[in-house]
């Protein structure tokens, strides 16, 4: 019998059959089809546009007159082989001599079985185990040595925990019976103060003077005062028109615009006044970020040197999208504050009017109130006229010495200052 011999036949790729629809191929997982014919297939797509990933999800189900089939494109059942290969679908056409090339892509058909043979009343013994009680009950009975070795291990992990929390409660009772509970307390306002030493200034408690207690060697260095020298410059030669448009302005806080109508006359002092009031404008303005996205986020108008000091000094590194920021934490803003009265101290010898400050920094009374009360400062109340009359009662902090015992408030000792 002679063999039909076709001419050869050139290849031409059509790209997918439908729109965004690859052909589909399909193959079973529990045997071979013997009457193809019998088969009903049926496509579903999936109907999110917006997601590029769910964009591509396909589920092709298959019914026959004695079981159902289901196959997807995503998820633990597909294909490994649809991401590493690509598989076409070739149609010949005869009268043309030309083979049609489509993309394809190829489905894992699984028999699917009613949940309705499988499912069984559950008992009220089984409804009332956790899953966790449920998984061990499996591991137990089918599971391997490896998973029932872990299983008793861990089983015997938690008598352990249980005996263990039993030995701390005894021991804890033991320790409070024999220290005593105002022992521990001041223990624990130990430990508070050595948390708060972490974003505030270093203090030396033995100085016999108030400006010793926290030294303004301590907040700038040689280098970065004389920096200030240029920045500071409008500070030091301002006018009362200017200190007036600062005012309608708006451009700077009450706590600045107060200490600039006092500058001394002495050439030297005002030089001084000046440096400091314009870092401390610097820092509450700085304190008003979240996330450093430049290096000189307070404009070119800052020294090098200084903008390098707030970003290493008031700043943590962060790794976000693939790239480091410069984020101002809780804890950073805590030390921001913190400078910032030790400055105003400074500058207004050492006793400050602290509800101008807390409302300059947009805190809260209470909040002021743990800072500096961390920072050693007495506190005193004072009467203050308003310009539209009347009086309002503010809090003042003062730096003496020898310092107060250290504060903390009952509510705020469970807690970490951040």
């Amino acid at each position: 019998m002679a063999v039909e011999v076709l001419p050869s036949a050139k290849w031409l790729y059509c790209g997918e059959p439908d729109e965004s629809q690859r052909a589909v191929l399909v193959q079973f997982s529990n045997g071979k089809l013997q009457n193809p014919g019998n088969l009903r297939f049926t496509l579903y797509k999936s109907n999110d546009s917006t997601n590029p990933r769910k964009r591509s999800h396909r589920i092709v189900a298959a019914e026959t007159d004695r079981l159902s089939y289901v196959g997807n494109n995503f998820g633990t059942g597909a294909l490994k082989c649809n991401t590493l290969c690509r598989h076409f679908v070739g149609i010949l056409n005869k009268t043309s001599g030309q083979m049609e090339v489509y993309d394809a892509e190829l489905f894992n058909m699984q028999p699917l079985c009613s949940d309705e043979s499988i499912e069984s009343e559950l008992t009220v013994e089984s409804q009332s185990k956790t899953f966790r009680d449920k998984m061990d009950s499996c591991i137990e009975a089918f599971g391997t040595t490896k998973q029932k070795r872990a299983l008793n291990s861990r089983r015997m992990n938690r008598v352990g925990s249980e005996s263990l929390s039993h030995a701390v409660a005894k021991a804890a009772e033991s320790i409070i019976d024999t220290k005593g509970v105002t022992a521990l307390v001041n223990d624990a306002m130990h430990d508070n103060l050595q948390d708060d030493s972490l974003y505030l200034p270093p203090c030396h408690a033995d100085a016999a003077k108030p400006e010793d207690v926290y030294k303004f060697e301590d907040l700038l260095s040689p280098a970065e005062y004389e920096a200030l020298r240029s920045p500071s410059d409008a500070f030091r030669n301002v006018t009362s028109e200017e200190i007036l448009k600062m005012v309608e302005e708006n451009s700077h806080c009450s706590f600045v615009i107060e200490a600039l109508k006092s500058l001394p006359s002495n050439e030297e002092s005002r030089d001084h006044q000046a440096r400091c009031i314009w870092f401390l404008d610097t820092l509450i303005k700085f304190r008003a970020q979240k996330v450093i996205k430049r290096k000189s986020v307070l404009g070119p108008g800052v020294p090098h040197i200084i903008n390098t000091k707030l970003l290493k000094q008031f700043t943590c590194l962060t790794y976000n999208n693939g790239s480091l920021r410069n984020l101002i934490s809780g804890s950073m803003k805590a030390k921001i504050i913190a400078y910032v009265i030790v400055l105003a101290l400074h500058i207004n010898d050492f006793q400050i009017d602290l509800t101008v400050l807390q409302r300059d920094l947009k805190l809260s009374e209470k909040r002021m109130m743990e800072i500096a009360k961390a920072m050693r400062l007495k506190i005193s109340k004072r009467k203050v006229s308003l310009a539209a009359g009347g009086e309002e009662e503010h809090r003042l902090g003062t730096l003496c010495v020898p310092l107060p015992p250290a504060q903390l408030d009952r509510q705020s000792k469970r807690r970490r200052m951040t």
